[in-house]
């Protein structure tokens, strides 16, 4: 059984007056646990759409998307913010911190929305900071922190509900070459000592090379699929 899969998924735009224009055309897609994969295209090749309806961000025209065996793209609302809440973790390009909260708050948020106790969420919290090398940095605001530091930041309210997958849209799209790199280290660390599967979209070869497994894209489709 595979952790993620999709059979014939299809993502159709269409708007009055205009073409409906297919971003995704049939997409088949087996994921193992403890993967690392790379999603890399040009601009509308169509990954980070694949990668939104895998978060169960989107929704697909049709087929399907299962999670270890479950049909998971056919639950309602509440089922699938609980699906995401409880086994997924996600970071993007844009770090979405909130800035009135301080490090500390913004990783516990996803445990305090779940119930967990503010002392428990407090101690899950301050060990991932360890993890990613924050771990002096929790009282600080994220205007206090560099864009590497907050994406780090990000990574660990990804990581405080322990995901068995964790999917990145262009986590490095905002950083210079240097602090890409670590941030993809990190990522490979994740991958590596803790086993979380990650599905990672970039347009940049350099940080598919971080990856074990290498998926092209272009219009629509998948063009190759390759261990690297």
């Amino acid at each position: 059984m595979y952790l993620l899969s999709t059979s014939k998924l299809r993502k159709v735009y269409s708007k009055e007056l205009l073409k409906p224009v297919d971003v995704l055309k049939g997409i088949d897609l087996n994921v193992r646990d403890g993967e690392f994969l790379s999603l890399m295209g040009p601009s509308g090749s169509g990954k980070s759409t694949l990668l939104n309806i895998l978060g169960l961000l989107d929704l697909p025209t049709s087929g399907s998307v299962q999670f270890r065996g479950q049909v998971i793209s056919g639950l309602n609302s509440d089922s699938k913010a609980l699906l995401r809440n409880e086994k997924f973790g996600f970071v993007f390009q844009g770090f979405n911190l909130l800035k009135k909260n301080s490090v500390l708050e913004n990783i516990c948020l996803p445990l305090l929305y779940s119930g967990t106790s503010r002392t428990q969420a407090k101690k899950l919290a301050d060990e991932v900071l360890d993890v990613t090398g924050l771990g002096d940095l929790g009282n600080r605001f994220p205007a206090q922190l560099s864009g590497g530091q907050q994406q780090r930041v990000a990574i660990c309210r990804a990581l405080i509900v322990e995901p068995e997958l964790l999917l990145a849209d262009e986590p490095t799209g905002n950083l210079d070459s240097v602090t890409a790199s670590q941030i993809m280290n990190i990522f490979k660390q994740l991958n590596k000592e803790k086993g979380i599967t990650i599905i990672l979209v970039t347009h940049d070869a350099e940080i598919a090379r971080y990856s074990s497994r290498l998926i092209r894209m272009q219009d629509g489709e998948i063009k190759s699929d390759e261990k690297i």
